[in-house]
């Protein structure tokens, strides 16, 4: 029995796989232990075998955004101490004199020097001693650190000084994080910080998953327990526990592979994914012509998360505070404002009964967006009454609470907008030339509002799309990520064979302790000689040239040139070990054409552009394959809603997906 499970800030989704069929539960998450809300939902699907349980956790994003991860011991060279809270000279508001300086993870107290040197190509000029080691190690052992984060200058290209710093440290029983193990690249501070993330979020991680793995093999013998990573892949919970700082991105990236797969099944290749929940929205684009290791989504090794940059890789997804939680507002000017604060699970949105202030989700409701009845299959009743009450008391200057509901969905349609603007256009793809596929609970409620606004002729719809993350981690491979630092010129490309030989050698060993074959995928790190930040590019080792064409041609397209002329410098070296999942392919229906009358069972008064429209209701697990459905219209379902605006119209695909046409269809 396979169970995937996204834990959310207002709900934790589950994906069951067991005889070949798919089955989904939405439970409410429990903040205070998500372990408890994971095993509500295993008790719910009645789950009595042994179980390969795949979680995204929102844990280790939490703690950064919450700030409550441990206390952290930095241990770097002599002189550098203090380059974990000076960062770099970029700042985010470059003209603003006021704004804030961020918070270093590290307190001035925890920083340590070590009297240690190694040159840039490797060479030790200089070793910490006995004396100098013990010293340290008083001073840590002093500092009441709950965790251990070592950096030093140069050990991407030697090892040796940092493995002497950790072996000395290793008597105090904390968890020690190694950059040359972490993150074995150069840019110290970017190294530095992500080693750091890990060890601030290692005792928690730690402690989460021990747990939660120790209560599901007690209630099922045998159990298996792996983790999602923000990369995009499945590791073992022991090694999630171990480097924490590759899940902070967890369940987000969950629905990037989930969304690629439905697509890739609904013949579309080119995609920009919008998945709206409870809290955020997530946005990436993908492309599967490109055929990347990734499968088209994009990678992304210059993450920031809750202001600290992070540099594992992480798919590249861009978040912004607009989910069907968000709170709206009225700022000092007598702005609507809309995030990035959220309800949350609690008090929640107050259609739920407990929350008190103005939320996405309750704008929904009052604008006839949401079934009351039918709300996660009718278990959560919504209340409608409290909820026109509350926003007619906080309008503010608006004429009425349902001016005010409609005000709410126009600014957060256009944060989201902004959103997906930064992920394609901004990067030079043009998104009529993308799919748009809206999943999570409010995804499908503003896909056409949006497709619209950015002028895309295609939606597509998945099937349980409030619970397609969980269906991508149940979906996703068993991946690792392994990467070397070699800074070589053009004209050396044809010996890196030897060094992806290495880096193959060590992913197959790993896997083999794991129990699994994997697929070795190749790719570089290059720039222009002079240039301070590199493109990655696919690199085959026994034609290795071709990867330079390929980064003159991505340079054009994300910069606008590129000149084949100048010299190329190959920064790093990248292997992804894919090993892939137990194969799995809905079944696909035959298609029947059909108006779909057979899952109308009402008629309402629903909001669209201000205007009052008479739309049918539909139920869509009653929709046949084939159906083809005009708007306007809504066709609500277990886990979200689907808006269909006047003008546009649906069909349902053999894979029980909705597409919609942004355009008349003939009738059915």
């Amino acid at each position: 029995m396979r169970v995937a499970i996204d834990t959310g800030g207002t709900f934790t989704d589950c994906v069951c796989l067991s005889g070949g069929q798919l089955c989904v539960l939405k439970v409410f998450s429990t903040p205070a232990d998500p372990s408890l809300g994971i095993l509500e939902a295993l008790r719910q699907f009645g789950a009595r075998e042994t179980l390969d349980l795949r979680h995204g956790t929102t844990v280790g994003t939490n703690a950064m955004l919450e700030r409550k991860g441990a206390r952290v011991a930095f241990i770097t060279t002599a002189g550098f101490e203090d380059t974990i809270a000076i960062g770099r000279q970029t700042r985010a508001s470059l003209y603003d004199w006021f704004a804030p300086v961020p918070v270093c993870l590290v307190p001035r107290e925890l920083r340590f020097g070590v009297s240690e040197r190694v040159s840039a190509e490797g060479k030790i000029l200089r070793e910490p001693t006995e004396e100098e080691l013990d010293v340290l190690l008083r001073q840590v052992r002093g500092s009441d650190a709950q965790s251990i984060a070592i950096s030093l200058l140069f050990s991407f290209a030697n090892p040796k000084s940092e493995q002497r710093v950790e072996a000395a440290l290793r008597s105090l029983n904390l968890p020690i994080s190694a950059s040359h193990r972490i993150l074995p690249e150069f840019r110290e501070y970017e190294r530095a910080s992500t080693t750091v993330v890990n060890a601030y979020l290692a005792p928690r991680m730690q402690s989460y998953l021990t747990q939660l793995e120790q209560r599901v093999t007690a209630q099922h013998a045998g159990s298996r327990v792996d983790v999602m990573q923000s990369s995009g892949g499945i590791i073992p919970a022991r090694l999630a526990a171990q480097e924490p700082v590759r899940t902070v991105l967890s369940g987000p990236a969950g629905g990037v592979i989930g969304a690629c797969q439905v697509a890739r099944w609904a013949g579309f290749e080119r995609i920009i994914g919008f998945d709206m929940g409870g809290t955020s929205t997530d946005v990436f684009l993908s492309d599967a012509s490109t055929g990347s290791a990734t499968g088209g989504a994009q990678l992304s090794r210059e993450s920031v998360v809750a202001g600290v940059p992070i540099s594992v890789p992480m798919l590249d997804i861009h978040t912004v505070g607009a989910g069907g939680g968000s709170i709206a507002r009225f700022d000092a000017g007598g702005m609507l404002r809309v995030g990035p604060e959220s309800a949350g699970a609690d008090p929640g949105p107050i259609c739920f009964g407990r929350g008190i202030s103005p939320t996405v989700t309750d704008a929904n409701l009052l604008l006839g967006r949401l079934d009351s009845e039918s709300f996660l299959g009718g278990s959560v009743q919504l209340n409608r009454q409290r909820t026109e009450q509350i926003f007619s008391e906080q309008k503010g200057p608006l004429a009425t609470a349902e001016e005010f509901a409609a005000g709410i969905l126009r600014v957060v349609e256009t944060n989201m907008e902004k959103a997906i603007r930064v992920i394609s256009i901004e990067r030079g793809h043009d998104p009529r030339e993308f799919v748009l596929v809206a999943f999570g609970g409010g995804g499908p409620l503003h896909a056409c509002a949006l497709a619209r606004a950015l002028k895309m002729d295609t939606v597509l719809i998945p099937a349980m799309p409030g619970a397609l993350s969980a269906v991508g981690i149940l979906l996703a491979d068993a991946v690792r990520d392994y990467s070397r630092t070699v800074m070589l010129p053009e004209d050396a490309i044809n010996g890196l064979s030897d060094i992806f030989d290495e880096l193959r050698q060590r992913a197959v060993a790993d896997f083999t302790e794991e129990g699994l074959q994997g697929v070795a995928h190749y790719s570089i790190d290059a720039r222009y000689r002079g240039q301070g930040y590199e493109l990655n590019v696919p690199c085959e080792p026994r034609s290795p040239k071709d990867a330079i064409e390929t980064f003159h041609q991505l340079h054009l397209q994300r910069y606008g040139f590129c000149d084949p002329e100048k010299s190329v410098e190959i920064v790093n070296l990248r292997l992804r070990m894919t090993a892939a999942r137990e194969p799995y392919l809905p079944p696909e229906s035959d298609l029947i054409r059909g108006d779909g009358s057979e899952a109308c069972y009402a008629e309402r008064q629903l909001s669209f552009d201000g205007k009052l429209l008479r739309a049918k209701v539909y139920n869509r697990e009653a929709l046949n394959p084939g159906a083809i459905l005009h708007g306007p219209s809504m066709i609500t379902e277990y886990t979200s809603a689907t808006l269909l605006p006047p003008g546009c119209h649906a069909q349902v695909d053999g894979f029980s997906n909705l597409v919609i046409t942004l355009a008349e269809a003939p009738e059915a």
